[in-house]
């Protein structure tokens, strides 16, 4: 069983590391949170510390994670904040508009980047790290979209599935070293990302749900989790569809 007493949460601004964080400190667990939204950030961080116990440290930084040449900071300052890092969250990313990814190359590249390049970067920095003191563990939102290309989504899909392919050559090279790699697919989540979807089907869950979720996952050093569990069936029978009638379907 993985300790998560010191954390580092990566995107801490999305909803699904929002409700993770409050759970956590719930725990006990002292966190140090790095998103984009200044204003955002500091709310969460206040946030957090109203529910934290004096023993807890709660601290952040705004960066864009983009900016590959932040990371190593990040992770430096983060450990010493925490006196050590016990976990990773990395929770960052966006959901691109199919469309203007098709019509833009430029905007395919900044999508590939946010979604899987930026987050490939401070995995290899926190691998080495956490190689080192041989404990740890280090959960990344990828997700269901990941496991196979639809017209629908196929920019988003590719750049979680570079990133899923990637996790599971990182976990392979880690368990070595006592360190965990959690591969966490969402399936459908009732987020401000996706407030323009049609969410009134039974598929959706909501963001405290997932975070509950993912902290089991990291706690238990999982591999791979879908969240809700019920997405693992659904993309075991859509990866399994013949790509001569997959390719005809409106997914």
């Amino acid at each position: 069983m993985n300790s998560l007493k010191r954390v580092i949460v990566f995107g801490a601004t999305s909803a699904i590391a929002e409700y993770t964080a409050r759970q956590l400190v719930a725990q006990g667990a002292s966190l140090y949170c790095v998103g984009r939204n200044r204003d955002k950030l500091m709310a969460l961080i206040d946030d957090l510390k109203v529910r934290a116990s004096d023993h807890q440290h709660i601290d952040g930084e705004v960066a864009d994670l983009t900016d590959s040449g932040q990371h190593a900071h990040l992770i430096d300052t983060a450990e010493q904040v925490l006196g050590g890092i016990d976990g990773v969250l990395i929770a960052h990313g966006t959901l691109p508009d199919q469309q203007a990814c098709q019509a833009d190359a430029a905007k395919t590249r900044q999508e590939i980047e946010i979604n899987a390049l930026s987050v490939i970067n401070l995995l290899t920095l926190l691998a080495n790290r956490l190689e080192q003191q041989r404990h740890g563990v280090i959960a990344v939102i990828s997700s269901v979209a990941g496991d196979r290309g639809r017209q629908s989504n196929y920019v988003y899909g590719a750049a979680k599935g570079m990133l899923s392919i990637f996790l599971q050559g990182l976990r392979n090279r880690l368990v070595k070293a006592s360190v965990d790699v959690v591969t966490i697919k969402p399936g459908f989540v009732d987020t401000p990302m996706t407030a323009e979807f049609d969410k009134s089907g039974p598929l959706w869950a909501k963001p405290e749900q997932i975070a509950k979720g993912i902290i089991k996952a990291m706690q238990k050093g999982k591999g791979e989790v879908y969240l809700p569990w019920f997405w693992w069936g659904i993309m075991l029978i859509i990866k399994h569809i013949p790509e001569a009638i997959f390719k005809r379907m409106s997914l």
